[in-house]
């Protein structure tokens, strides 16, 4: 098949996945657009936002549209990293009994692993995490367990933080996307969600929609594709160096915020593979819009999401961090000259 017109086929999939998903999140168009790229550039996602918003609800319904097998685990402080592996019984007769755990029951079917609370787990089993989002593999029993279909989804809720642990900057970056899902604001979005009944069996309202609507087997290659149709001019090319070097140096670009002495404020930027990610992401929403060449406007809508977990400030602004980060990348977009 002509690529283009394999490029154009998978678009209109892409919509239609899109589409299924508003269908059952109501007012979070933003977070299923944001999720709908990150899948198409084959990159993991964190969600965070308080209980009850819909993002457990959101995930469990692209892993239906996807197909494929999906795996959940519950972050705690008392999981090891040796839980994600396997688990051991007594089986019928009572003896003891080793199980394949949450990441190997699935095998290389395994497509949409979900992590909830993952900030409550030990710092040992984000290093698990770590190498299963990075290389797609994990060691056990003497043997190596390839996951070449995986996408790992986590989320955090913002407001517990008793027994928690902060993910360390390592695990952060390996996730392309760090997407926000708040309450809707829009009174008819929560009467829906509030008095109709559909919205209050998720296992029914997940069942109902339509399943593999994306066949999860062949999106590491329309991904691919994606990334060679679309390609970027030399001058958004020094566009996005711009952006990678005024992260760590604000300075540079004119860029100041209020009360903030900005030779303090940062204490590390976006490395050279998160702005990949970012040109990456920006890619896949050119393609949605039809085009095969990336603009500006590409990298400006995917920017907060998919820096916003890249940059740290030092210590005496850590606790601002949801204040200044935000100011922070809106002043790298409008100090930074587009080209």
């Amino acid at each position: 098949m002509n690529s283009d017109k394999q490029l154009s086929d998978w678009r209109e999939l892409a919509l239609q996945f899109e589409q299924q998903i508003n269908r059952i999140v109501l007012g979070q168009q933003e977070a299923v657009r944001n999720v709908m790229i990150a899948v198409f550039a084959r990159g993991h996602v964190l969600l965070e936002g308080p209980v009850g918003v819909g993002k457990t609800t959101l995930l469990r319904a692209v892993a239906q549209a996807l197909g494929g097998d999906y795996q959940r685990i519950e972050g705690t402080i008392d999981l090891m990293p040796a839980d994600l592996i396997y688990y051991t019984h007594l089986d019928r007769q009572g003896k003891p009994s080793v199980e394949p755990g949450p990441l190997l029951q699935k095998g290389e079917r395994l497509a949409t692993f979900f992590f909830n609370e993952i900030n409550r787990a030990r710092p040992q089993v984000h290093s698990l995490l770590l190498r299963v989002m990075a290389e797609g593999s994990v060691s056990a029993f003497n043997q190596e367990y390839r996951f070449p279909h995986i996408q790992v989804f986590a989320d955090r809720n913002p407001v517990e933080k008793e027994e928690t642990f902060e993910l360390p900057a390592a695990a952060r970056d390996r996730f392309m996307m760090e997407i926000s899902i708040d309450k809707p604001d829009e009174n008819t979005v929560l009467d829906e969600l509030i008095f109709n009944d559909r919205f209050h069996d998720i296992d029914r309202l997940i069942a109902a929609s339509e399943t593999g609507v994306i066949p999860y087997y062949q999106l590491n290659d329309i991904a691919a594709q994606i990334q060679q149709q679309i390609q970027p001019s030399p001058t958004l090319r020094q566009y996005a160096i711009d952006l990678c070097r005024a992260s760590s140096q604000p300075t540079a670009y004119g860029i100041s915020l209020e009360d903030v002495d900005m030779e303090q404020l940062i204490l590390a930027g976006a490395s050279p593979r998160g702005m990949s990610y970012l040109i990456r992401a920006a890619r896949v929403r050119a393609w949605l819009d039809e085009r095969s060449t990336l603009l500006p406007e590409d990298l400006q809508a995917v920017f907060h999401v998919v820096m916003r977990h890249r940059i740290f400030l030092n210590q005496m602004y850590a606790y601002r961090q949801q204040e200044l980060i935000p100011a922070l990348l809106d002043g790298m977009l409008q100090h930074i000259a587009v080209p």
